[in-house]
């Protein structure tokens, strides 16, 4: 079974072909470079870009596929699956326009994915040799954390969910961009955050408050802690000196130019960025702990781009030993990602369930949730 997924969700522009779990070609272009002058993602430029780079991207998908030494085509496929949503309303559009204007062309079932479930699968993809065999073991807790979404979701069984808890505000992707951004520097954040904080020993020296923790719930919430990390720069940073983000980096000297604080301690940037991390991590994992408990199911699946970093990794296996559990990432760092590979292992079950677009009438749904 050979699927052409295409995901353009955000600021990336994907086509993979898929056969079952296995990825035989996959082709992505970012825009991050456009958008990090404007701080974060910025609508019409995402779309153009999108609208420009649409029709390569499949092309190059193809050019790079090979089944058995031989060259296919997209009509060669069985299947034509789309990213439906979550995701920014003008950029969702080009990838459905694009899949519906190739399943018409060519007589092919149209399936529409939810992005979340793919980051879902995503933990279950294969390269083209079928690596790494997971089987299933139903059920499982998946927790979703990216940029645009944090939720903890009971994977049931194929394309069978329940949303168990979600962020009420901002995700913990969005909260680590907008600290780094305070900290004075560009967009994407996250992984400056990471390589930061991973400078410090003691992780947690400002000790930021960790949100709703104290709650029964699942659900989420990091406007506060951002605020409060706002709040906590503004009335103890005196003077700011416009460093380069190299000197911030590389420089052990405190944040701003050596600022102190009230307590004569200097503000060093890496304690800033760990601390704030601490508080972004310990949150999730105090509530996957709490949902582990209530479920009483000990295995996990990890997906979304903030799942890229090593040290949030290491945090939810030693979580998940102390109930003999068992923690699933993406095996391969391009899936932690948008990417359309995992949208098209999500598709091949739906496929399965005979769940495709009727006539070919799929509309953009920003908003969409797992269920």
């Amino acid at each position: 079974m050979l699927i052409l997924a295409i995901d353009t969700s955000a600021d990336e522009t994907a086509a993979a072909v898929t056969s079952e779990r296995k990825v035989l070609s996959n082709v992505r272009y970012s825009q991050i470079l456009l958008h990090k002058k404007w701080g974060g993602i910025y609508p019409s430029v995402a779309k153009r870009a999108h609208e420009e780079r649409i029709d390569w991207v499949v092309d190059e998908t193809f050019k790079k596929l090979k089944v058995k030494s031989e060259k296919l085509k997209v009509e060669d496929v069985d299947y034509i699956a789309v990213t439906q949503g979550p995701g920014l309303a003008v950029a969702l559009e080009v990838g459905i326009k694009k899949a519906v204007e190739l399943a018409k062309k060519y007589k092919k079932k149209l399936i529409s994915v939810n992005h979340l479930e793919g980051h879902i699968y995503s933990c279950f993809v294969q390269n083209s040799n079928g690596n790494p065999k997971r089987d299933f073991r139903f059920p499982y807790l998946a927790l979703i954390v990216s940029g645009g979404h944090t939720e903890i979701v009971l994977f049931k069984d194929q394309v069978d969910y329940k949303v168990l808890g979600e962020t009420r505000d901002d995700a913990a992707g969005e909260a680590l961009d907008k600290a780094a951004r305070m900290l004075g520097f560009g967009y994407p954040g996250g992984s400056v955050i990471e390589r930061l904080a991973s400078e410090v020993d003691n992780k947690d020296f400002f000790n930021f408050p960790r949100p709703m923790i104290k709650s029964n719930n699942l659900d989420f919430s990091f406007s506060g802690l951002k605020t409060s990390f706002y709040y906590f720069l503004h009335s103890r940073v005196i003077a700011r000196s416009k460093a380069t983000k190299q000197s911030h980096l590389r420089s052990p000297r405190p944040a701003f130019g050596g600022t102190r604080d009230d307590n004569n301690i200097a503000l060093d940037i890496r304690q800033l960025a760990s601390s704030f991390q601490e508080a972004v991590f310990e949150t999730l994992l105090i509530k996957t702990d709490l949902a582990i408990k209530q479920t009483t199911i000990n295995r996990i699946v990890v997906g979304g781009g903030v799942i890229a970093n090593l040290y949030l990794r290491k945090l939810l296996r030693i979580l998940v030993k102390k109930y003999r559990g068992e923690v699933l990432f993406p095996p391969f760092k391009y899936l932690t990602g948008d990417n359309a590979a995992m949208i098209g292992v999500a598709a091949n079950y739906k496929a399965k369930k005979r769940l495709f677009v009727k006539d070919f009438k799929l509309e953009r749904i920003p908003r969409l949730r797992l269920s």
